[in-house]
Order: structure tokens, then sequence, then C-alpha cells
């Protein structure tokens, strides 16, 4: 991918030799040139706010004033995209999440810690996630979009209620993929979706090994449905959302005894673009749930992951939803599931959750 004006980048590292090699790396690509770099959090704040970049590449653990709070007042002072590059992403994944509440569109995890000799190793990760970030919608980096408080409280087992209550008795599925931008856009939704909630959820969200077991925790504070991390064999039913493991497919299939819709995690197709794979969990999902009782949604992120198998989950008779321009950070797979006829509804993100509250309730009473 090459831009007629190049991705101007700001690099933020208090190692020198981290700064380096992040400029080796960055500017060996025609598309992209390091305007300056910062060895702490002051600097970078003012550099940002002087120079303008259009991506910041952005240590967190450095002396002085550290990533976090350099990272609130560049968005503040100048919002732009933000990568984070650090072995902290890796070590404490909830810093991780939190500065991509605070407004960063992505993470890179720095191997071997905070001088890291393997990071050239990661050098395409790196470019892919800047050119992204150079995409993505500026306008909606610095807005307050975040976590919410749950709608309800956890005080009582509301999946076992739902699934006792003879109106819920249908199988409903939400598949709910996205990528760049995932975290804060999910936030947006899933607290607000109510504690009785008559479906199950299932979160496909590109994210490497090592962090969707933090982010499903971080989660489940702030939501009113219970959010866990897949594992084998885990009991897909109403009230619950699943977030598909970093680094394995997320399959559901049928128990040969119980017949309960239980998930599977695999390695395979090992060729997917994308592990977890939005579009290998929506395809396992029709092959075991009536189409009519699947809702696709699509949120933020680049590429067409997922897009094909929303039109797949439309042409059954299901419910497909993607995020609108209007809020997605990258308009990439909302935008491929739109144009190939997979979305039957369009909108913004702080508006789903009422819809899929709205639907799911009309799918759970309505008889075929």
């Amino acid at each position: 991918m090459f831009m007629e004006k190049k991705i101007r980048v700001l690099v933020v590292d208090d190692s020198a030799f981290m700064r380096r090699c992040l400029r080796d790396i960055l500017e060996h690509e025609e598309d992209i040139e390091v305007i300056d770099t910062a060895r702490d959090g002051n600097e970078a704040v003012k550099k940002a706010v002087a120079l303008r970049p259009d991506v910041i590449t952005l240590d967190i653990n450095m002396p002085g004033m550290d990533g976090l709070t350099a990272l609130q007042y560049i968005m503040s002072l100048a919002p732009c995209p933000v990568i984070i590059i650090s072995s902290l992403s890796t070590e404490g994944a909830l810093t991780t999440f939190e500065a991509l509440e605070l407004g960063a569109v992505d993470f890179v995890a720095k191997p071997g810690g905070t001088v890291s000799l393997g990071i050239k190793q990661l050098a395409d990760e790196i470019v892919s996630k800047v050119r992204i970030a150079a995409l993505s919608n500026r306008k909606l980096i610095s807005s307050s979009r975040g976590f919410k408080r749950p709608v309800s409280s956890k005080m009582h087992d509301t999946a076992g209620e739902i699934s006792k209550n003879r109106a819920f008795r249908k199988q409903i599925v939400v598949v709910i993929g996205v990528s760049t931008g995932g975290p804060k856009t999910l936030m947006e939704i899933l607290p607000r979706l109510p504690s009785d909630f008559p479906a199950a959820v299932l979160v496909v969200q590109h994210m490497p090994p090592g962090f969707t077991q933090s982010f499903a925790q971080r989660l489940d504070q702030s939501c009113g449905l219970k959010v866990k991390e897949a594992e084998d064999k885990t009991i897909v039913e109403p009230g619950t959302i699943i977030v598909a493991k970093g680094g394995w497919h997320l399959l559901v299939e049928r128990d040969s005894k119980s017949s309960e819709l239980v998930t599977k995690l695999t390695q395979e197709p090992q060729e997917a673009l994308y592990k977890p794979s939005v579009s290998v969990t929506m395809k396992s999902v029709l092959e075991n749930v009536d189409g009519r009782n699947i809702i696709g949604v699509l949120l933020t992120g680049m590429g067409d992951d997922g897009a094909d198998m929303m039109v797949e989950i439309r042409r059954r008779g299901g419910l497909t939803i993607a995020e609108s321009q209007e809020t997605a950070i990258v308009y990439g797979m909302p935008r491929a599931a739109k144009e190939r006829g997979g979305a039957e509804i369009v909108a913004p993100a702080y508006k789903i959750s009422d819809i899929l509250s709205k639907k799911v309730n009309e799918y759970a009473r309505a008889s075929y």
C-alpha cells in the first residue's frame, strides 16, 4: 500500500536503541517517514503539538511522564492515531486496555522486555499497523467513548433464569466481528445490553495470544452480562458473552450427549489471515444454528473478514448489522459487508445495543 503523501510518524521511546530500531523499520518503507523522536512523555506531548504527526508510536514505561499520562495530554491537545509499542502490552495487558480506552487505536507487544533485541522480527506488523492507523478516522480518536457502567447488576444468575423461561427457549446467537479500534467500540455496545438479554453473544476481536483473557475480565467488570474467554466445551447460552481466544479460531458444535451448543477451539484453517477469524466463527454458527436465529454484527476494522458470511447470514434469514462510517475508527470490515449486500442495518456504534436488544427480544418471541 503506497500513499501519495508520506505518513509522518513521531516515535516515542525512552531507549535510544529502540528509537533507532523503530526509525530503521519505518523509514525502510517508501510511504513512511519518521519526522522526529521523543525520549519521554513530556517531549512527546510537546512534539505532538508542534509537529502534528499522522501517527505516533508510543512506549508506556518511561521515566518522568509515562506513556499513559502523555497519551491523555496528546488526545486533549493534538489528537492523532497512537499505536502502543511497549513491553507492558504483554506483561500488563490491563495497562494496554487502559491505553486503548484513552484513545490509542492499536498496540504491538515488544518481545523480550523494554529494550527488545527482537523488535525487527515485528517489522511487518509495525508497518501494517502504522498504515492502518493513518487511515483511521481522526475525528473519533479523541472522543469520550469508553468503558461504561453495566446497565444492571449481576447479583443473580440471569442466564439460568432466561433458559428456564418458556418465552426464551429458542436459541439465538449474536456474532460480533471487530478489529482495529475494537476494544473501545465494544465498550460502547456490550455494557449497554441488559442482564436479561435472551441470546448468547460470541465476540471475535482480532487480538494476539495473551490478551483476550484480560480483555474478557475487563469486559466482565463493565457488563451486566457474564463475559468469559472461550475454552473448549464452553456452553453457548443466553445471557453470556464469549470472547474468542487470541491465536485460536472459535467454532461451535453440538454436544454429542446433550445436543447443547458448545464452543470448540481450533488452529484450522491454518491459512486464515486472522486467528481468530470472524468468517470462520460465523460459518461455524451457520452450520449449527437456524439462520433465522442468528444476528451478525461487523464493527470497525481493516479488511473484509466476515463480510461474505454476513451475506450468507442474511440470505438464510438472519439479521445483519454493520457499523456506520460515522463512528467506525477504521471503516473497512463494515463497509465491505455493506458493499456486498451483507448489511441489512447500518448504524452508528451508540445505537447498536438498542437495536440488538429490540431485535433479539423480537426473535425470542417469534414463532416460525
